[in-house]
């Protein structure tokens, strides 16, 4: 529809408007004082040999990766941050992760045969 305005009503609008899309930029305040998380398990307690227990729910897992993804929208790296877990923090439970390992090099995974490799790298490493 056309909207028709005085001219000298212009600068008011054009300010009303400004305020309005600024009000809805803001970012949502906060309370100031936001009360600190607390895991569902001791930190040191939540590794063991055959599982790792999730700090938002206190449930074991021995892969916590596509639990924090599927449950939280959390990325590794973002779990790490939020609980204050140092870089090298497990996702994967420690036997199970050696479980793995093993039926990869059981398998032939990480090897690469002599026919596969290409003329250049035979050269090196026949000489």
């Amino acid at each position: 529809s056309r909207n028709v305005i005085a001219p000298s009503e212009l600068p008011h609008l054009i300010q009303q408007t400004y305020g309005s899309l600024g009000k809805t930029s803001e970012p949502a305040k906060t309370p100031a004082t936001v009360e600190e998380q607390r895991p569902a398990v001791p930190i040191k307690k939540s590794v063991t040999d055959d599982f790792i227990v999730c700090l938002e729910d206190g449930k074991s897992f021995k892969s916590l990766k596509r639990h924090l993804m599927a449950k939280y929208a959390l990325t590794p790296e973002q779990y790490r941050e939020r609980w204050k877990l140092p870089a090298d923090y497990p996702m994967v439970a420690p036997n199970y992760a050696r479980k793995r390992s093993e039926l990869a090099r059981a398998s032939g995974l990480g090897k690469k045969s002599a026919a596969k490799l290409s003329p250049s790298l035979q050269v090196v490493r026949s000489a």
